[in-house]
């Protein structure tokens, strides 16, 4: 029988010349693109706000390696990441040995980080630009519902509070009526004062206060009415004008994140709408790498995307030359603020792919199928007849936009052999256009459909919903775990930047070693040539089809 031979275990035993644990990390791990990319940040905006005097403190350069490496290890919980710092190698090298507790890491990110986390993340963008694996110029926007961290149950419905405070004040008249009523019997004059349907909480308090005056001795009926205003109805209406105010242009609120929108959200096993509190959040890719992002308290995306576009705007100072985008953000006023931008617009509209269908193209009633004459401004019927232009209205979107639109009616539809097919109208049909809104499809339509037009419709899906893939079913990101508005875009621009950080780590394995060794290593730098060597060699002959390879780094 052969002879066992273990190992020999030296870890309990003293040595002369101990070994360097962080040698034992491979040169390829993220731990040190990280580390290399944070050593390049400016970050001198968040030193001013560090002033001397007491103890000292954290560097925030380490503080903020130590959370752009948790959210990329998908590690977001302050407590374990700061038993991370003890226990866990990669953690020890990123922050030097420091081991800030869980509150120092709580308030750096929700204090210090907060109102920096977007500069940061435009920055390793930019660094992203200089090594040719985003050029900025074309973005491919969509957007996803995630739930908020707060209650699901406690929530308030605009349409409930309006109708709840009409309510009120027609109760509140009723009272102060009956009052005014009884004071001018008591004085016997003729003149009534005109009372206003609606009040407010200030006009109320004046009210009461002036009643107060008039009535030196009130009768119990008085008495018992003014103290019902004042303990009962006052408060309910001041609530009422607080819950308009937070709801401001939104349809809910809920009551334990002020900040967050009932949507309907799609995740149970059967795929069953869910209304639940949630942030809409946006984001705009280019070889799914994240680019831009922005949180939004409406759940169409619609209204999103001005506001998108200007922030990245502000963030790159410059803006994209192409924007790609599904049927959701296809409106008439996206369309007019696109070509005030100069960009081109690949947005599809509504009905895009139904209208290219045999069953609208050959339906001779439908509005945009009947002949229309531009010069003399009338339709055509199937039937022949004329609808002529019976005047101009207005449509306002929810968000205030207004469309001008034009009435056509036809003169005489009673006897048509193709009425019923034509329209159920009692009289004469009617129809609505906005020219405006079609002759803007008409040129989407054209971009679409062109070479380039189908290039990018079929790149989009495996840019943005990729991503999305990412950040929901493998990194697990489901519900925010911040509330308020400002900390849940902290927390999506740091998950967005830890998945930056993964592809920055697979393109540069593969065609990022000119410019990686210059922006992130240095010119010079050892540690470089053996970073790329080994993650060269390992990925070399990896599977990469859901990458969009750069062409400057193809060709080359």
């Amino acid at each position: 029988m052969a002879k066992v031979v273990f190992k020999n275990q030296t870890g309990n035993a003293p040595e002369l010349f101990p070994i360097n644990i962080f040698d034992k990390i491979p040169e390829n791990h993220p731990v040190r693109l990280i580390d290399t990319v944070v050593n390049s940040l400016d970050i001198s905006d968040i030193l001013k706000l560090y002033k001397g005097g007491g103890t000292s403190a954290y560097h925030p350069r380490m503080m903020i390696k130590v959370l752009f490496y948790s959210y990329l290890s998908n590690v977001y919980s302050c407590r374990k990441i700061a038993k991370a710092l003890t226990e866990n190698i990669h953690f020890m090298y990123i922050s030097g040995n420091s081991t800030p507790d869980f509150r120092t890491i709580n308030d750096f990110r929700g204090k210090i980080l907060k109102n920096h986390i977007q500069k940061l993340f435009a920055e390793v963008v930019k660094m992203l630009v200089e090594m040719g694996y985003v050029s900025l110029d074309v973005q491919y926007i969509d957007g996803t519902k995630i739930e908020a961290k707060s209650n699901r149950y406690t929530f308030v419905w605009k349409g409930s509070v309006e109708k709840y405070k009409e309510k009120l004040e027609g109760k509140i008249n009723k009272i102060l009526s009956d009052i005014e009523n009884s004071i001018h019997s008591d004085n016997q004059e003729a003149n009534k004062e005109e009372l206003p349907k609606k009040i407010n909480s200030e006009e109320l308090r004046e009210k009461l206060s002036e009643l107060n005056k008039k009535l030196k001795e009130p009768t119990k009926k008085q008495l018992k009415e003014l103290q019902k205003l004042q303990d009962e109805h006052l408060p309910k209406l001041s609530k009422y004008e607080k819950d308009l105010r937070i709801l401001g242009k939104r349809n809910s609120y809920s009551k334990t994140d002020k900040d967050a929108t009932f949507m309907r959200l799609k995740d149970d096993h059967m795929q069953n709408g869910q209304l639940k509190p949630a942030y809409n959040t946006q984001i705009s890719t280019e070889n799914q790498f994240i680019t831009h992002v922005s949180v939004h308290q409406t759940p169409g995306d619609t209204t999103t995307l001005e506001s998108h576009l200007d922030s990245f705007e502000n963030a790159y100072k410059k803006q994209s030359q192409e924007v790609v985008a599904d049927a959701g953000y296809g409106s008439e006023e996206n369309y007019e603020m696109l070509k005030e931008k100069n960009v081109t617009a690949y947005v599809k509209y509504n009905y895009f792919h139904k209208e290219q269908k045999r069953t609208m193209k050959n339906n001779p009633f439908l509005v945009q199928n009947l002949f229309y004459n531009a010069e003399k401004d009338f339709f055509v019927c199937p039937m022949g007849q004329r609808m002529e232009n019976i005047g101009t209205g207005k449509r306002i979107s929810s968000n205030g936009y207004e469309s001008k639109v034009t009435y056509y009616q036809a003169k005489r539809c009673e006897g048509c052999p193709l009425r019923s097919l034509c329209h159920k109208a009692a009289g004469n049909r009617k129809i609505e256009v906005n020219h405006q809104l079609n002759e803007l499809k008409s040129e989407a339509r054209a971009l679409l459909t062109s070479e380039k037009g189908l290039k990018h419709r079929s790149k989009r899906p495996i840019e943005v919903e990729a991503v999305f893939g990412q950040l929901k079913s493998n990194n697990k990101f489901n519900r925010f775990t911040f509330t308020g508005l400002k900390k849940v875009e902290l927390e999506f621009f740091l998950m967005a930047l830890g998945h930056n950080f993964r592809k920055m780590m697979a393109f540069a394995s593969i065609f990022g070693k000119s410019v990686l060794k210059e922006r992130v290593f240095g010119q010079n730098s050892v540690d470089f040539i053996r970073f790329y060597n080994i993650t060269h060699t390992k990925l070399q002959n990896c599977h990469i089809s859901t990458f969009s390879m750069p062409p400057n780094k193809l060709a080359a």
